[in-house]
């Protein structure tokens, strides 16, 4: 859901593209590591290979205009619930929701973020910071 921003047949479809491949792939889990953490990564790369195919980064430039990125005032996220962030980042355009989340949730590097979408560092991490200073608006904007 997270990649998909809350679409929920987009994310239904993932799903159920990741099992298949899992359970194709199910031979070559050598044991090492915890099956969570190799099951995670295929689900995953199942949702950025969905989005890469729909180029959602290229997406993302048409938005840069339209909004006020300077984000470098503190933000009152203390003051924000769960569910609420939970939607604001899922409204984030693709491109930055997608960066955001396998950045910020995931835990990728930006090495793995550019390598994994097919992009450069640098567009990584300024669609990171787009994306945080695009949180931090509609958190100001909320409170």
């Amino acid at each position: 859901m997270r990649y998909m921003g809350g679409d929920r047949e987009a994310a239904a479809d993932i799903l159920q593209d990741g099992f298949v491949t899992l359970f194709t792939k199910l031979d070559s889990y050598s044991g090492e590591g915890s099956f969570e953490g190799w099951a995670r990564k295929i689900f995953v790369n199942t949702a950025l290979m969905s989005l890469r195919k729909k180029d959602v980064l290229k997406q993302s430039e048409d938005v840069d205009a339209a909004w006020d990125i300077s984000g470098d005032d503190p933000t009152p996220i203390q003051n924000i619930g769960y569910q609420e962030l939970c939607k604001m980042i899922a409204a984030l355009p693709p491109g930055f929701r997608t960066v955001f989340n396998m950045y910020v949730v995931e835990g990728f590097s930006h090495k793995e973020i550019a390598e994994a979408l097919e992009i450069s560092e640098t567009t990584s991490r300024s669609q990171l910071q787009r994306a945080r200073a695009l949180l931090q608006n509609k958190i100001k904007e909320k409170f």
